[in-house]
This record gives C-alpha cells, structure tokens and sequence, in this order.
C-alpha cells in the first residue's frame, strides 16, 4: 500500500491528530493481524495494538521519516508484542499450557492442522518464530522484514530456513509452503 503524500505533508506541518487518524484507519486491521500471528490470543493482540498505537501517538511529532509509516507502526507493534511475550513468560510453554491458550480463544477456528503448527512454531526461539511469522503467515518480503527487524536479509534468510527445516522435522513433513 502507498502512504499518500498528504500524510507527510500533515507530519511536517504539525496536524499530528489528521495524521494519526488516517495511520489508525489505514493500518489498524493490518496491524491487529501482525501482532495477533505472534501472540495467537485475541485479547492480548488487542492490548497490544492499542499500547502500539498509543506508543505511536506520543512518538508521532518526533517522527524523522526514515522510514514508512506502516513501517515504522510494525515495528513499535513488534516491539509490544515482544515485550508482552517477554514480560508474561508465554514463549516459555509448558506442557499443556498452549493447548489451553489455544481452545480457550473463541476467535480460533480449532483446525488441528494450525494447531499443530502453531504448536511446533512455538517451539522455536524467539527470533525464529518472529522471522517464520512474517514470512509465512503474511508472506512479508525479507528486504521489508529487514526494515522492520533491523536485520540483514541474509540472517532472516538464514533465520527462516532454520525455523522451515526445525518445523518440518517437528511435523514430519517434506515440504512447507
């Protein structure tokens, strides 16, 4: 999606709440669907977009524009999402914990298939399972991955092949998309 152009010229002539609500009508669903692919729960997802979006209001007016603004919401999103999963100890599962996260969600559908992947991706260190999120969940590309994650395109290459090759093994499939 094209940022349009009256969104900067709103940045630099100091209509920050013009701006912001055009960021929070262009991205929030996107956004939600960022942020709920590393959580897997409703109601986390929906604190965290509301902390990133809240974090993003008070960051606005000092706001450089090295980057996109769908960019730069990603990563302030990814950043909370991170922290929560830091700050609650979830990607630290322990037997059982997850089967219970995951059937108490009344927004997931229960498909055993996703729920043995999403099972096998939380098994993957941290930076693996953020790096396999983006790519096949919202088939991201690396060099945007790059931007968001401040991470050379050849170690998240490296990082998905790695979380592919783990997740595969796990599942006892030949392939993943």
């Amino acid at each position: 999606m094209q940022e349009p152009e009256i969104w900067k010229i709103q940045l630099h002539n100091g209509s920050h709440q013009q701006l912001f609500n055009s960021l929070v009508e262009a991205y929030t669903e996107r956004l939600y669907w960022h942020i709920r692919s590393i959580l897997a729960r409703h109601d986390w997802s929906d604190d965290v977009l509301q902390e990133s979006f809240i974090k993003a209001w008070m960051a606005l007016p000092n706001f450089r524009g090295d980057s996109a603004f769908y960019t730069w919401l990603y990563r302030i999103a990814t950043n909370e999402s991170l922290s929560l999963l830091k700050k609650e100890r979830r990607f630290q599962l322990h037997e059982g914990a997850l089967d219970f996260k995951l059937e108490a969600d009344p927004y997931f559908n229960g498909d055993e298939a996703l729920k043995l992947l999403i099972e096998a991706i939380a098994t993957l260190p941290e930076k693996q399972q953020t790096v396999f999120k983006l790519k096949y969940f919202q088939e991201m590309p690396f060099k945007e991955m790059s931007a968001l994650l401040d991470t050379s395109v050849g170690a998240l290459k490296a990082s998905y092949h790695h979380a592919n090759e783990k997740i595969k093994n796990q599942l006892n499939l030949k392939e993943l998309k």
